[in-house]
């Protein structure tokens, strides 16, 4: 229970009042159950204190787990334990969670801990938790802790000058009170902490593991969650197998009283979970190879395919013909948005003088969105208008961008600021030099069509484009070092609140999941107020206030929210897709069936 908690967060987390499933005592995955998918672009290895790739973190769910979760049915989402044996108790004026973990849950076998079984402990969590903030990791997770631990800044700032960080010395913000009793103090009250409590990079790792595999981390995730690696062969397949020492639970999950979540709970309730005993995903970058797997049965779920929208879809149905097969549809709006970038530190594209923003702008203004909707998505999109898409925290439905799609208006702000067009229709500097803006592209079918929409917004302007093509695992490394000068990106939601969205922009964390390397000290000082308010109007108003400061400065081009459309064979039983949780596989079944 929770007590000593001031009025702001007894009002603010009166859902988080709830029970985990029940557990068993051993993991009773059926080997013979496999479940095939497909990822449309790469990982880039699976230590989550590096990495912030979707893909990496998807298979990590399954992997690692965090003190809390999501409930799989709850719409909105609601906070629920996972390795607590119950919600943490908040004091001290919400400063201060102690989380107290369930005695008898087991890391994965590995060959790390030299024969013995590694019991989860309040130690392990604190190792997670500093480590995210050893300044040798760089994590592009570290923001989420960064300057809120009490007694973690000396640490981190003597770390920085011996290159060593000491995971040894006491930290008053973390502590172990006994061995399955953690204690965070805080700072400030953090009014978002208990769904960092739930994200993917603080799942628990193991420092045994970490020690033995060193720079090979990321090939050898080891964690206490139903599944661990079997097979990984980079940029091509992952096979996850049950992990023998998953404690299991009963699935019991409430359904929102909605004719589907009927029909789930029917055919779940009771089960000792998991029942799939074996993940297989294959990397399949192009759409149409991914449309062709799943209609010949080669997957079992798969997101459709946007090449395939019209082939599939009447309207927002399924086609007769795929109904006939039994396959299922969840269509859902993504908590997410994609949008392009451009690289602050860049000397053509970078910048914050007024020609810098001039040129910038001009990209946004001349980009038509309503082609990538029609085009590039075939109708599966909708305009994103802020940094905050709908059903997260801060988003306001009446919210328009100022910058507007208006190729006159972009051609007039390039001509005032001097980009001067030559004999042949193209532009220069403003100092003569040639202008040139080279975008960077993943080789996947819809790129191309993004491509081409954006060569004829640009020469519309009169901007030569170049497109470089490479892969995302490559370019989301050449991002975090501030390397590309412009790229199209895409971010869902780790927590169902606005700063997940809004730190992709903050100054601190320029290299570090800020791939824009954007610093702007106005932007900066709004998050920071931002983060001392409690969720509500006057935090949603600062939350708006930084959404126009981006458009001030242009670091980003907002593009649309994605309408996912998961298909499901009809041996799959129990989907739904969670906003949040990307990994299905332990909340799942699989029927025997005949391909």
């Amino acid at each position: 229970m929770m007590n000593k908690v001031t009025t702001a967060f007894s009002i603010l987390f009166p859902l988080f009042l709830t029970t985990a499933p029940l557990t068993s005592s051993a993991n009773p995955a059926d080997p013979n159950k496999i479940i095939r998918q497909a990822f449309e672009a790469a990982d880039d290895g699976f230590d989550m204190a590096k990495t912030q790739n979707f893909y990496s973190g998807w298979v990590c769910e399954a992997i690692y787990e965090p003190l809390l979760t999501y409930d799989y049915l709850a719409r909105p989402v609601k906070l629920i334990p996972m390795t607590a044996t119950a919600m943490p108790e908040i004091s001290e004026g919400g400063k201060v969670f102690t989380f107290k973990i369930k005695p008898g849950i087991y890391f994965a076998p590995d060959p790390a801990f030299k024969g013995k079984k590694h019991e989860l402990t309040a130690q392990d969590y604190i190792y997670t938790f500093e480590r995210l903030l050893d300044p040798s990791v760089r994590s592009p997770n570290a923001s989420a802790l960064d300057g809120k631990i009490t007694g973690m800044d000396e640490l981190v700032s003597k770390a920085k000058k011996s290159g060593k960080f000491d995971y040894d010395a006491p930290v008053a913000g973390l502590k172990a009170l006994d061995k399955y009793t953690l204690r965070v103090e805080l700072k400030e009250p953090d009014y978002n902490f208990l769904y960092l409590a739930a994200y993917g990079a603080l799942g628990a790792v193991a420092r045994e593991v970490i020690d033995a595999y060193g720079m090979q981390t990321g090939m050898h995730p080891v964690g206490t969650g139903p599944y661990m690696m079997e097979k990984y062969v980079p940029r091509s397949k992952i096979v996850l197998t049950a992990n023998p020492e998953y404690r299991g639970y009963t699935w019991n999950f409430q359904s929102t009283g909605s004719a589907r979540d009927e029909a789930i709970v029917k055919a779940m309730k009771g089960k000792k979970m998991p029942q799939i005993g074996k993940v297989e995903v294959n990397i399949i970058e192009e759409e149409q190879s991914r449309w062709l797997a799943f209609q010949d049965k080669q997957i079992d779920i798969d997101k459709l395919p946007q090449i395939a929208a019209t082939a599939a879809l009447d309207g927002d149905k399924l086609k007769p013909e795929l109904k006939d097969q039994g396959v299922q549809m969840d269509r859902v709006l993504d908590a997410g948005l994609t949008y392009s970038l451009f690289n602050m530190r860049d000397p053509v594209v970078g910048g914050y003088t007024n020609e810098k923003i001039a040129l910038r702008r001009a990209i946004a203004m001349a980009y038509n969105t309503a082609d990538e909707i029609a085009q590039m998505r075939l109708g599966q999109g909708v305009k994103a208008e802020m940094l905050i898409p709908p059903d997260i925290t801060g988003y306001d439905p009446h919210y328009r961008s100022s910058i507007p799609y208006d190729i006159g208006l972009a051609n007039q702000l390039l001509d005032h600021f001097g980009y001067k067009r030559g004999a042949d229709g193209y532009r220069t500097m403003p100092d003569g030099s040639p202008l040139l803006i080279k975008k960077t592209v993943e080789p996947a079918a819809i790129y191309k069509v993004q491509s081409e929409i954006y060569k004829r917004s640009m020469d519309r302007l009169g901007i030569h484009m170049e497109f470089n093509v490479s892969n995302f695992a490559d370019n989301l490394k050449a991002a975090a070092s501030c390397k590309l000068q412009m790229w199209s990106g895409a971010w869902n939601a780790d927590y169902p609140d606005g700063e997940n969205f809004l730190q992709l922009l903050y100054g601190p964390k320029a290299g570090r999941g800020n791939h824009a390397c954007y610093e702007s000290p106005a932007y900066d000082a709004l998050y920071r107020k931002a983060m001392a308010l409690p969720p509500g109007t006057e935090r949603n108003k600062v939350y708006a206030d930084m959404n126009r400061q981006v458009e001030a400065d242009t670091p980003w081009i907002l593009h649309t929210i994605r309408i996912r459309s998961w298909l499901y064979r009809p041996w799959v039983i129990g989907f739904k897709k969670n906003p949040i949780l990307q990994s299905d596989w332990a909340f799942i079944d699989v029927e025997k069936h005949d391909q």
